[in-house]
């Protein structure tokens, strides 16, 4: 199975929002990022003041994976080891454009989930990457709202 988003998106809770859905588009990802990408066309539940995409405010999300995948050496033919083991680095990239004070410009804020997988640990040991993924997906979701409190009021 791929990355296919279902739309809408069920949010996860927050502070201020209810509910919060978002439902998404098919996006081309950005040049020299080999993912798949959406944008957020509409939103659901009581969002005040949240903004959907625009090319001045972007909201998308977009994932991506090695442009080539690599795989793991051989081993050293006296000790049994392999010397350099390599990583496919696969990510999910959310972009948000937010306003840092009335009348200023839109920045972009990015929220950047890193997956690091050594090579050979998907044929070896996918059981334990699932739980290393499930883990982390999970503590994501129980902290959602923690975590965006701490975002605004840096308090861990």
């Amino acid at each position: 199975m791929s990355i296919t988003w279902t739309t809408p998106i069920t949010g996860q809770p927050q502070t201020g929002l209810t509910s919060p859905t978002y439902t998404t588009i098919s996006d081309t990802a950005p040049p020299g990022n080999p993912g798949k990408q959406v944008a957020v066309s509409a939103l659901g539940g009581t969002q005040t003041g949240v903004t959907t995409h625009t090319v001045a405010s972007p909201f998308t999300l977009n994932f991506t994976r090695p442009a080539n995948l690599r795989v793991l050496g051989v081993p050293n033919p006296v000790t049994g080891v392999v010397a350099n083991i390599p990583k496919n680095t696969y990510k999910l990239i959310t972009r948000k454009g937010v306003t840092p004070l009335a009348g200023q410009a839109i920045q972009v804020c990015t929220i950047t989930t890193y997956i690091d997988v050594p090579a050979g640990s998907d044929t070896a040991d996918p059981a334990n990457i699932r739980a290393a993924l499930s883990a982390h997906f999970g503590s994501l979701v129980q902290q959602s709202a923690g975590f965006g409190d701490l975002t605004i009021n840096g308090v861990l």
